[in-house]
């Protein structure tokens, strides 16, 4: 090896520089922390002069760096990735020429953890021998759980126990009524135990802690999506519908036998002609004064309720029907109807068909649901928000009509941040085998390596797994902090809260469900094999996007929702309000605003939390703003406002979506700054970093044809996002792990 151009001080750092000039990301920040790397060291004027040279932007000539390459491929030391700074002690090794180092030198230190320089950013590029890891041991993933699971680890502790007994294992079934079967046990075997009522007031068997439920409910869906699912339709829908529009009266004779499964119950809103619209639902509650009952009715052959879950197996339905009392019509109202008997014979008058086979969730009985003229007491209807006394008159604490049905549905809204919960829980576990997978498997090398290199070091497969790790992490926390200020919420709050929720479950369940394909792709053909579960995750989560609420309606009534300042009730298509709040929105600030960092590139700048703030909040504002200003000068054309509305749908889509993604940086920005450990909050922040420039990357063309950026911003920030994922690489593992998933859960022949 020609080592006799260089003295030892010189020769150590060759491998930094190297690997610096091959990555291209070199800045004046990282010009910088060499420059002081260097005044650390004890140097001669001409090895400071040399060396200070080289990192200077004209410099190395490619004719050096190819000496250079040459110096370290021949040099007879390893690289060994367990080190603790492992380019560090490869540089004193190849300066010494001898595998045994003593002391770490504390200026190659420096620019080694101060520049992030993992193993995986350079032993590609040179021919030495390696002593390879796969994964990192630096954090710890059971820190990382205890973060996830919050207030309430010894509730989950508590119940991942539970799951992790032979009885929750899961195995194929491509029978529907097997599987339904073992599911329906499943239910009643967690319902012994008081989860399913954990939202439940004490006296009612339950702890009165609905995000403790909703913690139960994400974890549940590591085990299956159907039991996830049925669930939820038992204690969240059918007994959340009787906790929540009931009375003392319903929860005394119904909530107790709910949360135990001893009334199997199903919650029937959606019909075949109206999902969305609930409001429009066709089904009639006819209160009938001579028996004092209410008259159930299903009045077209489309009326019927449709995708029922638990319609097979139900003894009882919350049925939302129009309430006509002495023939007025007081809108949609909830009414406990008896479906089967005692034995499990149908009521007379009802009838229910299997949906039959699905995508997925197919151990869920979703059926449809048909009722002829079936009489109820008076009692029945849920009558916390609207009411029929003993001398048949309807009464409501609420006269508004629009506002009682809104008032009415914001209290189911626990249910569609559940929703999202279940369909992030799935997108992490497709992700946690995916990983696994990766750092298994090996293909392709170069011709000089005899050994495969791991598919987790290409950096494609890292910026299709370690991304969304990273959203999945923001996602979490936004969720859990919803799910907290929506049990604690008061009416005034509500409007605020709904809206969130179904900016978060729309944009959470387009995320997982693509996090989910991703992920099936990153396995290859295995990944399509049912035994390997991500093709099951798939199947069950697809449906995530429409049920609870269709993706796209929730995304728009988001927008809505930002564009009366959360003054109107959610889902109302009065537009009164929303014209009040453009003519303020006008005199906006951002029509003369100016991005003041339009062209910085530099390190400090882009992984800055003000600056990623700054965008996300530009991206809100601006659409907000541009929306306001495009309805108003529809209206002003005389245009109906319904369908100035239509005419900016897509831009409300992009409004809701970019509200979403502000929302959720900020609640994870805001907890990532209460972790107590320096060295987790580190690693938080960087998690963080790296969502909110995905998401500017993911938006570049519209930060660009806005001036936000110029295109040497662009191009930084989608390199920064790379360096950022190559740095995340050798704590992947962790980072999956961090998620708490039963061992079991992720089983699988590829992960083995």
């Amino acid at each position: 090896m020609k080592t006799t151009e260089y003295t030892t001080n010189v020769l150590k750092y060759i491998p930094f520089l190297y690997v610096i000039w091959s990555d291209d990301l070199v800045s004046p920040s990282e010009v910088s922390i060499f420059k002081k790397g260097l005044d650390k060291d004890t140097l001669s004027q001409d090895e400071k002069r040399s060396l200070t040279s080289w990192i200077d932007a004209n410099n190395p000539s490619d004719e050096i760096m190819v000496t250079w390459k040459k110096m370290i491929d021949e040099a007879e030391v390893k690289l060994v990735e367990s080190d603790p700074y492992p380019l560090t002690y490869f540089s004193m090794r190849m300066a010494l020429n001898s595998q045994s180092v003593k002391n770490v030198d504390e200026s190659l230190k420096f620019i080694e953890i101060n520049l992030g320089i993992q193993p995986n950013h350079y032993h590609h590029l040179f021919n030495v021998k390696i002593e390879a890891v796969s994964s990192s041991s630096f954090y710890s993933a059971k820190e990382i759980d205890i973060l996830f699971k919050g207030t309430y680890a010894k509730e989950v502790d508590r119940f991942r126990k539970k799951i992790s007994s032979d009885t929750f294992h899961w195995n194929i079934i491509r029978d529907k009524d097997i599987f339904r079967t073992k599911v329906l046990a499943q239910v009643e075997n967690l319902a012994k135990e008081g989860y399913g009522a954990m939202a439940y007031g004490p006296e009612y068997g339950g702890i009165g802690n609905m995000p403790a439920y909703a913690s139960v409910f994400e974890n549940l869906m590591y085990v299956d999506g159907s039991l996830t699912i049925k669930f939820g339709v038992q204690f969240g829908l059918f007994g959340g519908s009787i906790y929540n529009l009931g009375t003392k009266k319903h929860h005394d004779s119904y909530l107790t036998k709910a949360g135990n499964a001893t009334l199997l119950g199903c919650f029937a809103m959606t019909e075949t002609r109206h999902g969305s619209n609930v409001r429009g639902v066709k089904t009639t509650a006819t209160y009938v004064k001579e028996t004092d009952s209410i008259v159930i009715d299903t009045p077209g052959k489309d009326d019927n309720k449709e995708y029922i879950g638990n319609a097979l197996h139900a003894t009882m339905a919350t049925v939302f029907a129009q309430l006509i009392v002495d023939g007025t019509n007081h809108g949609v109202h909830a009414i406990l109807v008896p479906v089967r008997d005692k034995k499990g014979a149908l009521m007379p008058g009802v009838r229910i068909e299997d949906n039959g086979y699905k995508l997925g969730l197919n151990g869920v009985d979703n059926g449809k649901i048909w009722f002829s003229n079936v009489a109820v007491p008076r009692e029945n209807l849920l009558n916390k928000f609207g009411d029929i006394n003993e001398n048949g008159v309807y009464t409501s604490p609420i006269e508004n009509p629009n506002k009682r049905f809104f008032t009415m549905l914001g209290t189911l809204v626990g249910g569609r941040i559940c929703v999202a919960k279940g369909a992030l829980s799935g997108a992490k576990k497709a992700l946690a085998i995916a990983v696994k997978y990766a750092l298994r498997r090996r293909q392709f090398n170069s011709s000089e390596k005899l050994q495969e290199d791991l598919i987790m070091d290409y950096p494609t497969h890292q910026l299709r797994l370690i991304k969304p790790i990273a959203k999945t992490y923001v996602y979490h926390f936004a969720l859990a902090k919803l799910i907290e200020d929506y049990s604690v919420s008061n009416e005034n709050e509500r409007r605020e809260i709904e809206t969130q929720a179904a900016a978060l479950k729309a944009g959470i369940t387009w995320f997982s469900n693509q996090t989910i394909q991703e992920c099936r792709e990153a396995c290859g053909g295995k990944g399509y094999l049912l035994e390997n579960k991500i093709a099951n995750i798939k199947g069950d989560v697809d449906i995530f996007t429409t049920f609870e609420g269709d993706n796209t309606v929730l995304i728009q009534l988001a927008a809505k929702g930002l564009l009366t300042d959360f003054k109107t009730e959610f889902n109302s298509d009065s537009f009164m309000d929303v014209l009040k709040y453009v003519g303020a929105q006008l005199s906006d600030r951002l029509t003369t605003f100016n991005p003041i960092f339009t062209n910085k590139t530099d390190k400090e700048h882009l992984f800055d939390p003000e600056f990623h703030k700054e965008a996300l909040e530009y991206r809100r504002r601006r659409l907000t703003f541009s929306a306001a200003s495009r309805i108003q000068k529809y209206i002003k054309k005389g245009m109906p406002s319904y369908q100035a509305f239509l005419k900016v749908q897509t831009h409300l889509v992009a409004l809701g979506g970019a509200y979403a993604e502000e929302l959720c940086y900020l609640g994870f920005n805001n907890f990532a700054d209460t972790i107590e450990d320096e060295k987790n909050r580190f690693l938080f922040k960087k998690i963080g970093a790296l969502f909110a420039l995905s998401e500017i990357q993911e938006n570049a063309s519209w930060y660009l044809e806005r001036g936000y950026i110029s295109g040497n911003k662009s191009k930084a920030i989608r390199k920064r996002v790379e360096r950022l994922c190559t740095e995340l690489r050798p704590h992947v593992n962790t980072l999956v792990d961090g998620y708490g998933i039963p061992e079991h859960c992720i089983d699988t022949p590829i992960t083995e």
